[in-house]
């Protein structure tokens, strides 16, 4: 029997109204080990990346990685774009990474109405290789809760059209809310049908990414995904992202696909990184994929890996001195009147480096068997952090604020979870833990679930909004897990499943190779069964879809509506790797106000309360 695998797991005045212009195991097999034990229509047409996609006069020219708004806020929001300066015959293409390309001036409008009639903010930036020439402005002085749509233009080329809103944030007025989480979107491992999904949707406020917006891995044997996707869709560049260029190439080679391009045109999207946007399971001085005698300094690599996500992302840095912290300050919190707030976590840059316990992990955790009182020391140490104090702190401060619902967009999992070492085709091993996730982290975990559970009736309720695990869950948060199902819930906690990495399913399916689909699928379901009944307060687990869940909030309960993709079979094993098939609504999970505790749906997600004004 195989032990268990890691887990790796700006702005101008108002233009006139009438204005118009024309190691071990990696965590990407999560459970594979375990195992060994026991896109829309659009898609179609897809080509591998091609460098030549940033050059004009290539078919999608200056602009042709897409557009995309985010951070959107009562008064304001980030638009972006990635604006490749044309060439001069005989002069090399302005490459993402390359440093290459004169300055270019790119002019950007917002406007009212999709046709650009009244225009409401405009103005011209300046781009530069020194920004690989990506354009980022925070448009200021909107108006709250109000749709906008937002282009850009330079050199007789204009961008596409995007569609954004600002935020239900008006005093004395309770509006809809209502956003999509998604995490873990991986380019080799198939198609992004949850992106071509939710480009389709009109009813959402903002997408909400919790990490793992890239995946750092090459095409040699690190490659990640279905070997079907192998000539299709490949990593650019070709190896491990391990600096400035690669991570810029890597950002490129998502911008420049379909079906995420449509997803960012139609709604604003709120993002924080996780370990893959540097490298997996990453911790403050190191990762379990960075080897510093082959890849250099960590800390390098780690800032060039940040450098490249700001630039590529619609993500406005936080004011810096108002809140304390370390290093850069990521961590934000977004309001939304008197019905709910959203703490954006980060927990990676400053979290001390995981518990391993060899031979099951050795380079930056995983699942690691419980019970030995000097594993268990080290688990509980209190000088061992996922989160620099005075974030938690700051966290805290706002979970005791006065709104209703306080959402909390997080990236690895907050609950308690024990595997059950039987399931996972380790018999001698009673319970395992991943100690990538909080659980390897218990002092800051028992603090923040204690906070949560000494919070008086009426300072509103929690929600933890989670991804990395590439499976779809809705849980109680235990304030204390050792009473078993007797447990005082302080909250609840959904996560999402992943765009399209592995999870439970393609780990079992390379391991009972031979197996037809089916038999796959009805082992998984027999191992997430057993997770549960092991874990009295985990009310949903599913290991074998990938998607997105849909969150609505009112004052009386927060739903999450999982859409998954289709069930393997025989005929189709493989959803991932077949363009057009998207993700279907699966299932609704309810936690009502007060209660603490999620309890399935009745229905799925309707019509919204209300929806923005085209102009307020």
């Amino acid at each position: 029997m195989n032990p268990p695998p890691v887990v790796r797991s700006d702005a101008q005045p108002d233009a006139p109204p009438d204005a118009s212009p024309d190691r071990g195991l990696s965590r990407r097999r999560v459970l594979q080990g375990a195992a060994l034990g026991a896109t829309a229509v659009a898609a179609i047409s897809i080509r591998p990346f091609d460098e030549a996609v940033a050059s004009a006069p290539a078919a999608l020219g200056i602009f042709g990685y897409g557009i995309a708004s985010g951070d959107p806020t009562a008064d304001a929001v980030v638009i972006w774009t990635r604006a490749t300066p044309p060439t001069r015959r005989g002069e090399p293409v302005a490459t993402p990474g390359s440093g290459r390309g004169r300055p270019l001036s790119v002019r950007w409008e917002v406007a009212a109405d999709p046709r650009f009639r009244r225009i409401v903010r405009r103005g011209v930036v300046r781009t530069s290789a020194e920004s690989d020439h990506t354009v980022k402005v925070d448009v200021q002085g909107l108006s709250v809760y109000t749709r906008y749509w937002y282009r850009f233009s330079a050199r007789g080329q204009d961008s596409q059209i995007g569609a954004t809103r600002t935020a239900p944030d008006e005093p004395g007025t309770t509006h809809a809310l209502r956003l999509a989480l998604v995490s873990c979107s991986n380019y080799t491992g198939g198609y992004f049908a949850a992106y071509a999904d939710l480009a389709q949707r009109t009813d959402l406020d903002m997408v909400l990414h919790v990490g793992d917006y890239i995946y750092e891995y090459g095409n040699g044997a690190d490659r990640y995904g279905p070997a079907a996707l192998i000539g299709v869709r490949d990593s650019e560049p070709a190896t491990e992202t391990v600096d400035l260029r690669g991570y810029r190439l890597r950002h490129a080679l998502h911008k420049a696909d379909p079906d995420l391009q449509a997803a960012h045109r139609a709604h604003p999207w709120i993002t924080i990184f996780d370990d893959h946007e540097v490298a997996n399971n990453a911790w403050d001085t190191g990762a379990e994929n960075h080897d510093p005698d082959t890849e250099g300094r960590f800390a390098r690599r780690r800032r060039e890996a940040y450098e490249a996500y700001l630039e590529w992302m619609p993500f406005r840095l936080p004011e810096q001195r108002v809140v304390p912290h370390r290093g850069t300050r990521f961590f934000k919190r977004f309001t939304y009147g008197d019905l709910a707030d959203l703490s954006v976590l980060e927990t990676r840059q400053h979290r001390s480096r995981q518990v391993d316990v060899a031979p099951f992990t050795t380079t930056g955790g995983g699942f690691i068997p419980t019970g030995d009182p000097a594993v268990e020391a080290q688990l509980a140490d209190p000088g061992r952090h996922l989160t620099e104090p005075e974030q938690l702190a700051w966290l805290k401060e706002g979970l005791a604020g006065p709104r209703r619902w306080h959402l909390v967009g997080n990236q690895v999992v907050l609950t308690p979870v024990r595997f059950p070492g039987a399931a996972l085709g380790v018999p001698a091993v009673p319970t395992l833990l991943n100690s990538d996730q909080w659980d390897g982290y218990q002092a800051d975990q028992g603090e923040l679930l204690r906070h949560l559970g000494s919070q008086p009736s009426g300072a509103g309720d929690a929600v933890v909004l989670t991804g990395d695990i590439h499976s779809s869950w809705a849980m109680d948060l235990p304030v204390d897990r050792a009473v078993g199902p007797a447990y005082v819930s302080a909250g609840v906690e959904f996560v999402c499943p992943s765009v399209n990495s592995d999870g439970f399913y393609e780990g079992f399916a390379t391991a009972l190779a031979g197996q037809a689909p089916e038999a796959v699928v009805a082992t998984v379901q027999g191992a997430t069964a057993a997770v549960r009944a092991t874990n009295p307060w985990i009310q949903y687990l599913d290991g074998v879809g990938h998607g997105y869940v849909v969150l609505d909030v009112t004052p009386e309960r927060v739903q999450a509506d999982f859409h998954l993709t289709p069930t393997p079979t025989t005929a189709q094993p493989d959803p991932r790797i077949v363009p057009g098939v998207l993700p279907q609504y699966a299932n609704s999970w309810v936690t009502t106000t007060g209660s603490r505790r999620v309890r399935p749906g009745t229905s799925r997600l309707q019509t919204r309360s209300d929806e923005p004004s085209p102009r307020r």
